[in-house]
């Protein structure tokens, strides 16, 4: 088995029983924020074919640096078998469906899945609302022996499952940053170097604990960072190392691995690693792919410049003022806010989005959208209006993937990181709202046992309100496939004749037919 590099967190795996090519991103993404770094648009037209006809096609999740949708259209060939997670959503199927592609394999969390001779995978999810209501994921694939994790960015909380299909060989993996924060509020610079420095330490003890439980023999740093092009984003960088970001290069993550006597393999787009003998093979010599990294203001700065016109593009591409913003998100946003009660009272506050000519405030307390009077908020972002406006004309259901990743914001407030500000704005619709609606009350209850003794009908049995293994309430999650009861949540399944747990013992669901109840 052979992973070769397509840069960030594209990864083509060639085996002797097929091809799986997983996240391929080639285009810049978050409204021309994010482009790859080192940059992937010079590779080998053999290489490229290869990539463009795969035998399955593998994306992590719905993220504009994973699923590169305008790529995916013009590049990738439809017979592709789409090895599908087991997300409590369909909105992935539908955007990959949406694009023409049809053979869908929808895989079952965690469980190995055979391809094709050798060839297995098996996919592990991720759906805590953090991960957004779309999920998250990790890919093992196994052939002939060899074994790689393709964790990329997904925050996977049980390790021992990815390490149960067995050892491993080769373990791709983010260490950098994927996040705005802390870079878009308003801090003092001491503060700032003071947060930059705390999160930069968090993102490498999170990847090294990943690294020290899946024990892999090589571990490949992956998925980050991006290079900013943008002029008013350049800054983001990290070029010397003092810069007030949170996107370290490979070369920062490579000397901790060393340091803690793991080896590291440094990947950039080309580079083909065999995950039997580990040797690597690299499409530039070894003095240029050094430049990469200690000439990197000279190497972004040319990368820039050849990105330039279609970076531009990109922002004049935003969508002009409309006279009814307010309304429009007023008539959006007032039906998403009612049926939250339990999101919006764990904010309670005044959100404010200050367009520059119109401020609007989103008022928790009230479930009320309007134009803003003025009163003191809890929290402000301020963002260009074209690009509110565009995501508005998109009906974006997650502003953490169309807007806030973009970093083309800024943003304030008066108390402490508060998680559901984030949920509100990844919840953008009726599906996603109800399902952060669910996690919000299972998590401001103690445990989630305030509704265990209610029961729901769940098609043609009543089955008790909340999951067994956390609490989810499966009247939001709760779905019948064939004989079986499943929480889309973490994808447990239940007999539905028996109520035993398929995913783990001493979990059982109380359930009985529905022709049980009486009048």
């Amino acid at each position: 088995m052979k992973a070769t590099s397509l840069g960030h967190a594209g990864i083509l795996v060639d085996t002797d029983d097929g091809s799986i090519l997983c996240d391929p991103w080639f285009l810049p993404a978050f409204h021309g924020s994010w482009c790859v770094f080192p940059r992937n648009d010079r590779l080998p037209a053999g290489l490229m074919e290869r990539i463009e006809s795969p035998d399955f096609l593998y994306i992590s999740h719905i993220h504009g640096d994973h699923l590169d949708e305008a790529w995916l259209a013009d590049h990738v060939d439809r017979s592709a078998t789409v090895l599908l997670p087991g997300f409590p959503t369909r909105e992935l199927e539908n955007r990959l469906r949406a694009l023409g592609f049809h053979s869908i394999e929808r895989t079952r969390d965690g469980e190995e899945l055979h391809l094709v001779g050798e060839l297995r995978v098996a996919i592990h999810c991720e759906t805590s609302i953090t991960d957004g209501p779309g999920g998250d994921s990790a890919l093992v694939v196994s052939h002939a022996g060899s074994r790689l994790v393709n964790q990329n960015d997904c925050r996977t909380h049980d390790l021992d499952a990815l390490r149960r299909h067995g050892p491993i060989d080769l373990h791709w993996l983010q260490y950098s940053g994927a996040i705005w924060y802390p870079m878009v509020y308003d801090e003092p610079p001491d503060e700032m170097r003071r947060l930059v420095a705390a999160k930069v330490e968090s993102q490498f003890t999170r990847a090294l604990r990943y690294v020290e439980a899946l024990d892999a023999r090589a571990v490949v740093p992956s998925a980050g960072p991006p290079a900013f092009l943008d002029p008013s984003l350049f800054h983001l960088n990290v070029i010397t190392g003092d810069e007030l970001s949170i996107f370290p290069d490979q070369r920062a993550f490579l000397a901790l691995l060393a340091d803690a006597g793991r080896r590291g393999i440094l990947a950039v787009p080309g580079t083909e690693i065999d995950a039997s003998t580990l040797d690597v093979v690299h499409p530039l010599d070894d003095a240029s792919i050094d430049a990469i990294f200690t000439d990197k203001a000279e190497y972004l700065a040319e990368y820039q410049r050849d990105w330039s016109a279609r970076l531009a593009a990109c922002v004049e591409a935003w969508h002009d003022p409309t006279p009814d913003l307010v309304e429009t998100l007023r008539t959006w946003w007032e039906p998403l806010l009612a049926i939250a009660p339990e999101l919006c009272a764990a904010i309670d506050d005044l959100c404010v989005l200050d367009l520059g000519d119109v401020c609007i405030a989103i008022d928790f307390r009230t479930g009320t959208v309007a134009e803003w009077d003025g009163a003191a908020p809890g929290y402000r972002f301020t963002i260009d209006r074209r690009l509110v406006e565009t995501v508005v004309a998109e009906r974006a259901v997650d502003w953490s993937n169309s807007l806030f990743l973009s970093c083309r914001f800024s943003a304030w407030r008066v108390g402490p990181y508060n998680e559901y500000v984030y949920n509100f704005f990844k919840s953008l619709s009726e599906e996603r709202m109800r399902r952060a609606e669910a996690e919000a009350r299972r998590r401001r209850s103690a445990d989630g046992d305030g509704m265990a003794d209610e029961e729901i009908r769940l098609g043609d049995w009543i089955v008790q309100r909340t999951c067994p293994h956390r609490g989810a309430d499966l009247s939001v999650f709760g779905e019948i496939d064939g004989d079986e009861v499943v929480c889309t949540l973490h994808g447990w399944r239940f007999d539905c004749a028996t109520g035993r747990c398929r995913t783990s013992d001493g979990h059982d669901l109380r359930i009985r037919p529905a022709t049980d109840v009486r009048d």
